[in-house]
């Protein structure tokens, strides 16, 4: 689906480069504050809805030449139906920046969207975004991808600037994948140094994470070459090194000894690799994957094993080479 917005060819990314739009935002956490700051910075008109807002979704959404979703996972799939019975304007993007699994289907939420919304292009933006950092104006880079290279041009071009630097894909499902995939390492991760375990190990551990998060990712559609990019390998160093990572810190409090719903309830926000994880074991077990870090998480997550355990459990596994089968 061919986008009928015009995307400004120049290569300057000032704020001033791109004529104002009217950007609707859904969700009002950390991450979708963030990116309507990106927008208004820009000089966009923002509206943000939220559940708790007094507009109804219908009048956020009627005149927007951009619907941008950044709510959590749960939420997805009610809106994007609610949606599907609004008027957009024609072909108007739709911009999923939401990183999860479904928990009763498995599909991703671009792969909801497209079901609900199938005659917008559907762009996915993923990469190394810790909301914080992007609030105190601090720079850094995303992906947006799309089938429909035009549709993710137009986004490139209305969220570009001096601060955020975007990249355009043609691949959507492994942009989605890299994203999402990485929170169930960046639990790994923190569990990693939760347990001081060293540089040595976590090393290790993101290494070998990466060639499982391409082996799953691949599997179920996405490009391998995505996963190296700033979606896949560039998102997993921010969350897997930086405590702003909330992923991150699940694992480092279950590393401290708390229990989950403790971690969970300090955090007070999603964690989306917790539900992440569960739903891919799911499809591990339907696709008959070997998921090696993923299922020690998992087993951790539900209370099955200890941080140590988990530990103890990767490093006495059957030795092989580093790479069989191709990139595994």
């Amino acid at each position: 689906m061919q986008s009928n917005l015009n995307p400004n060819p120049q290569n300057n990314l000032d704020s001033t480069a791109n004529s104002p739009q009217k950007i609707a935002i859904l969700g009002s956490g950390a991450w979708g504050s963030a990116l309507a700051g990106l927008a208004r910075y820009n000089g966009h008109q923002v509206q943000v809805w939220s559940r708790s807002n007094h507009s109804s979704l219908e009048e956020i959404i009627a005149d927007a030449d951009l619907v941008l979703s950044a709510v959590s996972m749960p939420g997805v799939c009610p809106i994007a139906t609610q949606i599907k019975e609004t008027k957009l304007k024609d072909n108007i993007p739709i911009v999923t920046a939401t990183k999860g699994l479904d928990t009763e289907t498995t599909y991703t939420p671009s792969k909801i969207w497209s079901n609900c919304c199938s005659d917008h292009p559907i762009v996915v933006l993923s990469g190394p975004n810790l909301s914080k950092e992007i609030e105190q104006g601090l720079p850094a880079t995303t992906v947006v991808a799309c089938q429909d290279m035009n549709a993710a041009k137009i986004v490139q071009q209305l969220l570009s600037s001096k601060r955020f630097r975007v990249y355009t894909s043609p691949d959507p499902l492994g942009t989605e994948l890299g994203g999402t995939l990485k929170n169930v390492i960046a639990i790994a991760a923190g569990v990693c140094d939760g347990l001081h375990l060293g540089t040595n190990a976590k090393s290790g551990l993101l290494t070998r994470a990466l060639t499982e998060i391409i082996k799953i990712g691949t599997h179920l559609g996405g490009q391998a070459e995505t996963f190296f990019g700033l979606s896949g390998l560039g998102d997993m160093l921010a969350t897997c090194n930086s405590p702003l990572s909330r992923n991150y810190r699940v694992g480092y409090g279950l590393a401290q000894g708390k229990n989950l719903q403790q971690v969970l309830s300090e955090l007070g926000s999603t964690a989306e690799g917790v539900n992440t994880t569960n739903v891919l074991i799911e499809i591990a077990r339907r696709e008959q994957m070997t998921v090696p870090i993923s299922w020690q998480v998992y087993q951790l997550l539900n209370n099955k094993i200890t941080p140590q355990e988990a530990v103890e459990a990767l490093m006495e596994r059957d030795l092989k080479p580093e790479f069989l089968e191709g990139i595994i």
